[in-house]
């Protein structure tokens, strides 16, 4: 398949066509990143926090885009993997302890990757067009990767799972951490395109361009249906 024009990065402008992506519809899992109350619902403490500085207009693309693309596409591949006994799985960030003292250094720090969400609070759960089902795995971090000071690779192990189809946000960050640890870990890596967002489109499309074949193949929510679909016994 040729990899698309906006992804294609500076390593591999001449590489031409890159193989089909091959894999095994049983051991392959959807993870859903961050999909949470408090980074989504536009009425969330943090929404609430960005309107009274000043920041609400800033932000208003971004929540479009999710309410618009992203979270319809990850219903879709939701709904798909259930369809067909597939794995899935979502990463959330929640710190066990209510003082958040198990929470990394980055997440205690001050800026942008502040985080305090109690595994208990009713923001830090998933949004409840995505809410897990029984038999579905949530993994708790205070890091941006699932795959640092988990259980989640263990967990990909034990099941078999060879390949993950990521989604989420931000694209640039949790979803990113994310795909380059299970990359390094040695999984197969899709990153849907159109099922994830950054605080901007320009980041959003930079990251996937950095991230394009090295450490995932960038597809579509149809592009990855129809490559399961193709691959189906």
């Amino acid at each position: 398949m040729k990899v698309k024009e906006k992804y294609l990065n500076f390593y591999y402008e001449t590489i031409g066509d890159v193989p089909d992506p091959v894999i095994d519809p049983q051991k392959t899992a959807l993870l859903i990143v961050d999909m949470q109350n408090q980074f989504v619902r536009r009425d969330s403490p943090e929404a609430e926090a960005f309107k009274a500085a000043g920041e609400w207009e800033r932000w208003l693309p971004f929540h479009d885009r999710l309410d618009e693309t992203v979270i319809p596409n990850n219903v879709k591949l939701l709904e798909y993997f259930r369809k067909h006994g597939m794995t899935v799985t979502y990463a959330q960030i929640a710190c066990l302890r209510e003082d958040g003292e198990d929470r990394s250094p980055v997440q205690k720090s001050d800026g942008w990757n502040g985080i305090f969400l109690p595994i208990n609070n009713p923001e830090t759960q998933i949004i409840d067009e995505l809410a897990p089902q029984r038999n579905e795995i949530v993994v708790s971090k205070t890091t941006d990767s699932v795959t640092t000071g988990t259980n989640y690779l263990t967990l990909l192990n034990f099941m078999g799972i060879e390949t993950v189809v990521v989604t989420g946000i931000v694209t640039d960050q949790c979803v990113a951490c994310s795909v380059r640890g299970l990359a390094d870990a040695g999984y197969k890596v899709i990153c849907v395109e159109d099922a994830c967002a950054a605080g901007s489109m320009e980041l959003h499309d930079a990251e996937l361009k950095i991230m394009s074949v090295i450490y995932c193949d960038v597809l579509s929510t149809d592009e990855t249906i129809a490559l399961i679909d193709k691959n189906m016994k």
